[in-house]
């Protein structure tokens, strides 16, 4: 696969909820089965930087630096040689400009859409704490002025992921995968890509806070995520990394 897209993703906030795999089976594309940590599914709440972006080797005036907010599942494809692909399904992505919306969708099919998106980092004076913080206001047609957030208040010191940790599973996924390919569709296809970056290290969380009406934005299934905690919160550093171009396929 030729690379699609470069940028960095940096300091991603990724907030855990176990759900009943009755929720996702909906969201699930064809070929694909959900992939669990311990018999349990999750989906993720992510706000992280979208920096450096260029297409094909090529800056776009105005849109390589931009936020971006998503919830996503975890899932695997089952290969004909025996081994597996290990990848993510969004829900549903935000991030604050229309261009990038139009792009995603339209190459990858892609559930993009547009809403106001801002972020706050933070040092403490000492230099031993940071603090992570991504908001964002319901996209159309539920647009409001009031801000969600997502922020997390974290040791400065980055740490490496433990083998065999719930944040391995979290990160260690490299594919993602559509119920649909863009602008060239193909009935009962799943699209997929792959997304390359290095193993990343993460930062001890000392406290989050999450303010999200998931009704709102992913539907009446996640809405009792509103006025739960999650489950399990990590920040990581994030890295470089390449989208490769789509392909896709049928089960």
């Amino acid at each position: 696969m030729s690379t699609f897209l470069t940028a960095a993703w940096r300091k991603l906030i990724m907030a855990q909820y176990a759900v009943d795999p009755v929720v996702l089976a909906p969201y699930l594309p064809g070929g694909l089965e959900l992939d669990t940590y311990n018999h349990q599914s999750f989906v993720s709440l992510v706000g992280f930087l979208f920096d450096r972006v260029r297409l094909k080797g090529v800056p776009v005036p105005f849109h390589t630096r931009f936020e971006e907010i998503n919830l996503r599942f975890y899932v695997r494809r089952p290969m004909h040689d025996g081994s597996q692909r290990r990848g993510v399904v969004f829900i549903s992505e935000l991030v604050p400009l229309p261009a990038i919306t139009l792009t995603a969708h339209a190459l990858y099919g892609e559930a993009y859409r547009t809403a106001a998106t801002r972020h706050l980092w933070r040092t403490s004076p000492a230099g031993t704490e940071l603090d992570i913080s991504y908001s964002w206001q319901l996209p159309k047609p539920r647009r409001s002025n009031k801000w969600q957030h997502l922020s997390v208040q974290a040791d400065a010191r980055s740490v490496p992921i433990a083998p065999g940790s719930l944040e391995e599973f979290i990160t260690e996924h490299y594919w993602g995968y559509t119920l649909h390919t863009g602008l060239v569709p193909s009935r009962g296809a799943t699209g997929e890509y792959g997304v390359a970056h290095p193993r990343w290290q993460v930062y001890p969380v000392r406290s989050a806070q999450v303010a999200a009406d998931f009704g709102a934005l992913y539907g009446q299934a996640f809405a009792h995520l509103t006025e739960r905690a999650p489950d399990h919160v990590l920040l990581a550093e994030g890295s470089a990394i390449a989208i490769r171009s789509g392909s896709h396929f049928t089960a």
